[in-house]
């Protein structure tokens, strides 16, 4: 069980904050425990009143966790004052955590302050040079590079700004733009640039946005992720979380980390394939369309068995240079694909969904100037027992490639055998964000082409 730490305020009502950091710890399969830096009273209209923890508490919080139970990832969120960000920073020099993720928690979703205007100097100088990653929202951004942000390319020269300030990397979130379409900026201190970009979700159900992403992002890293995927993963999961979010009181109601992690009903499940279509036209990757044909596919959280797994009767085809697909997705549509997903599942990785594209090396070399996580298995290796068995053979590739242990790869690959079309599959945590990795991967082909 992997073990992560959140140093935060508590909301009383319980739609950010601690209560929703530890929530989403516990449905992405970590244990979670908390050093409480300050109690609000609030509710969905916001915040009524904010009574600080004595420094000394804050301390005496992490010390005990750290120093017992340990932590694989942290995070922080609300410090509040110049005293408290110091008992943390001293209390993390004593018992340091690499993988920390620093939220910068400056206001309420109603506006009230929840970080003194004085201790803003004192989390640039004791909090961020400790941070893995940093994850400010657009005015918070602002206020701490002094950059004006209206685009991307202002958002980025804040990020490299606020690099300057010591932390490893920063992801600027850009729900605070205006669009359909939500980009998300991470820039790391070894030059890496990542734009990570979903469509708008309508509502007012916004509470907890900026806890649940970065308790997202500290729970994939304890487990393993490297960073951009674990950011990767936890803007899918946000994405959902909004996606499923509810009303609860006259104001602005919380998300839904339980609907995220669990992957939500077969509708939920449906819609996301239905959506994941949509933009696999719009992207329209012809040109990594195999012999054999596509498909697309997703399984519920823990599926057993192919009535679990979800994917497009009749495969994902081109006809010239467009894709098509004869028939919309359903339950037990692929069992190729079910048996790729169960074999994935069994080896708990933390992607639920596949798509299989054309095999060259020109799509691996794409993969890999992306930082795709990559690995394969050999048909020549396959047991003959597997040989025998009709339909076996992905599910044993991607037993094998998994039982290795370490990261669980976004792509795996094989150079196929007689008969057998070698083939590329890419993983991901949900339909969604399995194309949009297929069309970074055909983007990136085409500008080579240029």
């Amino acid at each position: 069980m992997k073990r992560v730490l959140t140093i935060a305020g508590s909301d009383s009502g319980g739609g950010a904050g601690v209560q929703t950091d530890i929530r989403t710890f516990s449905l992405l399969g970590c244990h979670g425990s908390s050093a409480i830096t300050a109690i609000t009273a609030q509710n969905s209209l916001g915040v009524e009143a904010i009574y600080p923890v004595e420094p000394q508490g804050v301390a005496a919080q992490i010390k005990a966790v750290l120093s017992d139970i340990g932590a694989d990832a942290a995070k922080t969120g609300m410090l509040f004052s110049v005293d408290i960000i110091e008992a943390v920073a001293n209390a993390l020099d004593e018992y340091p955590v690499e993988k920390l993720v620093v939220d910068p928690v400056m206001v309420a979703k109603g506006g009230a302050p929840l970080l003194k205007e004085d201790a803003r100097a004192a989390l640039k100088a004791m909090i961020l040079p400790k941070a893995y990653l940093l994850t400010p929202n657009i005015p918070e951004a602002e206020a701490l590079s002094g950059v004006k942000i209206g685009d991307d390319a202002s958002a980025l020269a804040a990020a490299k700004a606020i690099l300057a300030l010591g932390p490893n990397a920063v992801l600027i979130k850009g729900g605070h733009a205006d669009g359909e379409l939500v980009t998300d900026i991470l820039v790391t201190s070894e030059g890496e640039e990542r734009l990570y970009v979903t469509p708008r979700v309508d509502t007012k159900n916004t509470h907890g946005t900026g806890c649940t992403l970065s308790a997202a992002i500290a729970a994939y890293l304890a487990k393993g992720l490297a960073l951009a995927e674990a950011v990767r993963a936890a803007h899918s999961f946000l994405a959902r979380a909004i996606a499923n979010s509810y009303d609860l009181g006259e104001g602005h109601g919380p998300t839904n980390p339980y609907a995220a992690a669990l992957g939500g009903s077969d509708r939920a499940l449906l819609e996301r394939l239905h959506k994941g279509w949509e933009l696999l036209e719009e992207i329209n990757p012809w040109g990594l369309i195999p012999e054999v044909q596509s498909n697309l596919a997703e399984a519920h959280e823990g599926a057993e068995s192919f009535s679990d797994v979800a994917a497009f009767p009749g495969r994902i085809t081109k006809a010239g240079e467009r894709v098509r697909h004869t028939e919309g997705p359903r339950f037990g549509g692929s069992r190729h694909m079910a048996k790729i997903l169960l074999a994935s599942q069994r080896h708990a990785s933390p992607y639920r969904a596949v798509m299989n594209i054309r095999y060259g090396a020109d799509v691996l070399a794409a993969c890999e100037t992306l930082g795709l996580t990559i690995d394969s298995f050999s048909r020549d290796d396959e047991p003959q027992e597997v040989k025998e068995a009709e339909g076996s053979t992905l599910e044993w590739g991607t037993g094998s490639v998994l039982a290795r242990g370490g990261e669980a790869p976004r792509v795996i690959f094989d150079e196929g055998d007689r008969g057998k079309e070698p083939m590329i599959r890419v993983f991901g945590v949900d339909a969604v964000e399995v194309v949009t990795i297929v069309g970074d991967i055909w983007n990136k082909l085409r500008e080579n082409l240029k």
